[in-house]
């Protein structure tokens, strides 16, 4: 199946943007939890790499002037940071927003982990999820407040600290619960189960693979929830699993996307095979692979062709401000940019003119000299 371009999905800023906005939302948080509301460059010029800072820190400031406010510090003249009161009132709508939907997070972490073998995480992997589920950078860390009884941390066996999750609650996925309500579907064990699909618009699949796609969807449908010791990893009702798991995954995300790469540190803890980013290229009806940003994104189509099937993330909306602030500062530095041009015009033209005044003066003085 060749892969082909839609540029709907390569369009989705909410998307295609996150890539920087995380970043960005790296370095408010910290200039937001400084007790002064402001910090010095010196405090954050050598944390590019560990906030994934694709330039030198002063410089990312500086592309968003909208978000971030240079002035000059107390001593040595140094340059410091502070929000802009957009920004900063964004920022108090997104802990306004994580206050009140703590449930909603601690439900999708939960059902992460929920998704793994052995029902544990290493620290490190929920820590790197982290952005895509939309739980602040100390969600973990403050379990008092967000994590509940269900929750406890453990030792693995590699010498790692995991986060597990005891549960015998029964958790039914976002197709289980989906197909329910259009009654073809009752949970029954190897019951099978249909995905959504969402042709893109000039994608034709030859016609022996629309025969095998009909027979795969036929298959019995195995929750990303449920044990899947007894499947056969090479046959298509572990292939559908697969997909499964992997449509679990993104809908649970505040964009319902991900890096690919970034999705690989799950499969020894999810069951999945090595070639599990095949499942993507195998599926262009669920998932769309964009190659915007030197890097392949797998998108979720089902989150944006039918909102109704998958409730949007509580966070979704904050982001998308912080996005429009993105934009605002790209409009102010293009203005910055004419501005200067024109006053270097203005500049070169008045020395050209000083320049034929001077040689007019030049030239009556010699005159006056010779008569």
């Amino acid at each position: 199946m060749k892969w082909k371009k839609d540029p709907y999905f390569d369009s989705l800023d909410q998307i295609h943007k996150s890539i920087v906005l995380k970043p960005i939302i790296s370095l408010k948080n910290l200039i937001a939890q400084n007790p002064s509301g402001c910090i010095p460059i010196s405090d954050v010029s050598k944390r590019g790499i560990q906030l994934e800072v694709p330039m030198k820190v002063a410089r990312f400031l500086r592309l968003y002037p909208s978000i971030f406010e240079e002035f000059t510090g107390p001593k040595h003249n140094l340059p410091w940071f502070r929000l802009t009161p957009e920004a900063d009132e964004i920022d108090r709508e997104e802990k306004r927003v994580c206050e009140e939907c703590r449930e909603d997070l601690r439900d999708r972490l939960k059902r992460l982990i929920l998704m793994s073998e052995k029902k544990i995480l290493p620290l490190k992997i929920v820590q790197g999820m982290q952005w895509y589920l939309g739980l602040p950078d100390d969600f973990v860390r403050n379990t008092d407040a967000n994590l509940d009884e269900s929750f406890r941390f453990v030792q693995m066996e590699d010498g790692l600290q995991g986060l597990a999750v005891e549960s015998s609650e029964k958790v039914l996925s976002v197709v289980q619960r989906n197909a329910m309500k259009r009654g073809v579907y009752f949970g029954a064990p190897m019951e099978a189960a249909e995905f959504p699909l969402f042709p893109s618009k000039g994608l034709r699949l030859r016609r022996k693979i629309v025969g095998w796609l009909e027979e795969f969807q036929k298959l019995p449908y195995v929750s990303p929830y449920e044990d899947f010791s007894h499947l056969d990893p090479d046959s298509d009702v572990s292939e559908k699993r697969v997909v499964g798991l992997l449509h679990e995954l993104l809908s649970l995300f505040v964009e319902h996307s991900a890096e690919r790469k970034k999705l690989l540190c799950l499969k020894k803890h999810m069951g999945m095979p090595q070639k599990v980013h095949k499942a993507f290229e195998r599926h262009p009806h669920m998932f769309y692979l964009s190659l915007r940003n030197r890097t392949c994104t797998a998108i979720l189509k089902e989150a944006y062709r039918d909102e109704s099937a998958i409730g949007r993330h509580p966070l979704s909306g904050v982001r998308m401000k912080y996005i429009d602030l993105m934009r605002e500062s790209a409009a102010i530095l293009k203005n910055r940019r004419v501005k200067n041009r024109f006053v270097d015009r203005l500049d070169s033209h008045t020395e050209i003119e000083d320049g034929k005044e001077i040689a007019e003066c030049s030239y009556l003085s010699d005159r006056g000299v010779q008569n």
